[in-house]
């Protein structure tokens, strides 16, 4: 742990780092590959919506129940003429679901569900789920998620600027393609939970963007008076400085959403809790992704195609240029600062940290005290 923590010291202070910004078209091409498969598996398998969603009938079976779930799952298809979903809960019982079945064919289905079961028909409990109900419980889904959407834009716009707020947009995009990508590949049912859990995901997302921001911006300040430093290497040290917290911060939370979706929802077999574990789970590791890989660099390509940052930028290499002409070493990100006003002193190198300070030659000489006469 405190060899982590050395590193992140390390980080915070540019004495060692990655360049994510050079390498960008590489993390772009992945995201890409990601999102087109993920698009793909929405395409050919698409969600398997929830009874809330699309309307039907819920059945729930006493406690320790003896049949089992694929069997189960056969005589409800059988009584119901519909696909059905069956899930064995913690306690033994039974979970059932029906889509598209209304009140005289709930009736009916269960009580052939009793006599299959073996169980009396007033011991199994019956909900049903009105598709009008449904229908708007999925358009409220859909408005929530678009709201929040737009407010995070307009919050970001005016907190940081339009290029911040647009890249943050397209990271909150590919988090949604990606986790809803994935939930159709699996086929875990579609449900409230899985609602808020994507709300969820993507607030944590944006606070990880938005950290990185922050310091870009603070970073970023009077930025044209130097000419150390163009606004991609900046970017670059704004995530480096910020990383270890963003995995930190990352391998924290998921640590109990894999609780949930790996033993909870596996080893114990309490499926209900899949629809909003995994939801969290996969936004959570592809939210803290697009911060790093795609959020910053898109920043930096969209400030480096203004006309001011394309000046910067030949004036940063030209001077490098200069140097390496005269055998000066270029800038190194250890021990520097993003930039220094170089204003006055254009080849004087920015320090961070305390400087020792010279001792005065000859001070002392011949005298242990070293006091003046």
């Amino acid at each position: 742990m405190s060899k982590l923590g050395t590193l992140g010291a390390r980080l915070h202070h540019g004495e060692v780092g990655y360049d994510f910004v050079k390498n960008r078209k590489i993390w772009y091409g992945i995201s890409i590959l990601i999102t087109i498969t993920a698009i793909v598996g929405l395409a050919v398998r698409g969600l398997h919506m929830g009874i809330e969603f699309q309307g039907g009938a819920v059945f729930t079976t006493p406690k320790n129940m003896s049949a089992s779930v694929a069997q189960t799952e056969t005589w409800a298809e059988d009584a119901s003429g519909h696909d059905a979903i069956v899930q064995k809960l913690g306690d033994g019982s039974l979970r059932i679901q029906i889509a598209g079945t209304d009140t005289r064919q709930s009736d009916q289905i269960k009580e052939d569900l009793s006599g299959k079961l073996d169980v009396p028909a007033e011991k199994i409990n019956a909900d049903l789920v009105g598709p009008s109900w449904g229908d708007q419980i999925a358009n409220k889904a859909w408005q929530g998620l678009g709201i929040f959407m737009v407010l995070v834009v307009i919050y970001l716009a005016i907190a940081f600027e339009w290029r911040m707020a647009l890249a943050a947009f397209v990271a909150l995009i590919h988090d949604i393609t990606i986790t809803v990508g994935i939930y159709a590949l699996v086929g875990f049912e579609v449900t409230p939970g899985t609602v808020i859990g994507l709300l969820t995901i993507l607030g944590y997302s944006l606070y990880d963007t938005v950290v990185v921001f922050d310091s870009l911006k603070e970073q970023t300040k009077d930025i044209t008076k130097q000419t150390r430093w163009t606004y991609a290497e900046i970017a670059n040290r704004s995530i480096n400085s910020t990383l270890v917290r963003s995995i930190n911060t990352t391998v924290v939370a998921l640590l109990p959403v894999a609780g949930l979706l790996f033993i909870g929802g596996g080893v114990l077999g309490a499926g209900m809790l899949n629809d909003i574990s995994l939801s969290l789970f996969v936004g959570l590791a592809a939210g803290a992704y697009s911060s790093i890989f795609i959020a910053t660099p898109l920043v930096a390509d969209l400030k480096e195609a203004e006309p001011q940052m394309k000046a910067l930028k030949k004036r940063v290499l030209a001077k490098r240029a200069q140097g390496a002409a005269k055998g000066e070493q270029a800038p190194a990100a250890a021990d520097e600062a993003p930039y220094a006003d170089d204003e006055s002193d254009d080849t004087a190198p920015a320090v961070v940290g305390p400087r020792n300070q010279p001792t005065s030659r000859g001070r002392g000489r011949g005298r242990p005290s070293g006091k003046r006469r």
